[in-house]
């Protein structure tokens, strides 16, 4: 062999070493804050050899910047909060449906798309939270329950442009119908202790204010706030609020998902499949329930103790694609309830 066949073998191998080397990345956009996701991306780099480059920002920022980078967008996965942004992202064509033998084993096929679009990663339900003292839980059967009259003045929401209320208004439609759930939005809206405002913490805080008896919410802040050491006026208002998990003896509390995607424009796509595959892993799945006080997706993974000490709870098994589904007709029912 001479010395040009040499150099060129050669050549080829140090162009085809530097191809892998670019390969093993992933590149990241994220609706979750760095804080609440670093650590197991971190985890992730350190088994599989794969950086990732994040970018974090509000969802649906993120959503914008997908559609109008399109093909040249650099991102591989999308992580965001709320089955109805995952549908919107679908439908926006910024996402490829993936086929995971693992994703299909590890996640139930409720928090996930049907045709592999988008997988849930994590569970939050949005539930009712009431002021200990002041309300009995047993009154609290169900979320068909709010629109009774006696708790006129009473009820602290916030407004219907939140995403988590759309879906959860979506889910009513599809239990009840369209008819039936604009007849609730409406009697939901008599019961307005405020005009809507704020996130969810400020539902919380209302409500421990006086201001209101119930708050519905989603139970990741709530857990947050009865963890916020360094806040004490958050964390003393939440310990005022006690749960109920709605419709138990029915279809159950109504649940929403964190959820990841690999984007129509992924170049690494391979490694995009994994790190989704490794953030519904059991050791993933367990550092979502014990730190960031998520209920995991995967069966039998362990919660902490705050998540436990509220007891187990039935949740609704409807598949979350029916919440993108339904949007359009959760938000014309919404305002023709006048909710704000």
């Amino acid at each position: 062999m001479g010395a040009r066949s040499v150099t060129t073998i050669l050549t080829v191998t140090l162009l085809l070493g530097g191809t892998v080397a670019q390969a093993a990345e992933v590149n990241l956009y994220s609706a979750r804050k760095e804080a609440l996701i670093k650590p197991l991306l971190d985890k992730f780099t350190t088994q599989t050899g794969i950086k990732v480059n994040l970018v974090t920002a509000k969802a649906d920022a993120l959503l914008k910047r997908l559609e109008s980078e399109g093909r040249n967008s650099p991102a591989d996965v999308l992580l965001t909060v709320d089955a109805g942004r995952l549908h919107r992202a679908r439908h926006a064509g910024v996402l490829q449906a993936v086929k995971s033998d693992r994703l299909a084993a590890d996640i139930p096929a409720a928090y996930r798309d049907p045709e592999g679009y988008w997988y849930g990663l994590s569970l939050r339900a949005r539930t009712i939270l009431y002021v200990k003292g002041k309300v009995d839980p047993k009154e609290l059967v169900s979320y068909e329950s709010l629109s009774n009259p006696k708790w006129k003045k009473r009820i602290c929401i916030r407004s219907s442009n939140n995403i988590y209320n759309q879906s959860l208004v979506a889910s009513l439609v599809a239990a009840n119908g369209e008819q039936k759930t604009e007849a609730w939005a409406k009697g939901l809206v008599a019961n307005m202790a405020r005009s809507p405002k704020g996130g969810d913490r400020d539902q919380i805080k209302a409500a421990a204010a006086g201001q209101c008896d119930l708050a519905v919410v989603n139970t990741y802040y709530y857990a947050k706030m009865l963890h916020a050491k360094k806040d004490p006026a958050q964390q003393a208002a939440a310990n005022k609020m006690g749960i109920v998990w709605p419709n138990q003896s029915n279809r159950g509390a109504h649940v929403n998902v964190s959820g990841a995607a690999v984007t129509a424009a992924a170049k690494n796509r391979d490694n995009a499949i994994k790190l989704i595959e490794f953030l519904a892993s059991a050791e993933a799945q367990e550092w979502y329930a014990q730190v960031n006080y998520e209920f995991p997706v995967r069966p039998g993974t362990p919660i902490s103790d705050t998540l436990s000490g509220w007891g187990a709870f039935k949740a609704d098994t409807l598949n979350l694609s029916a919440l993108g589904q339904n949007n359009a007709k959760a938000l014309r029912l919404m305002d023709r309830a006048d909710w704000k």
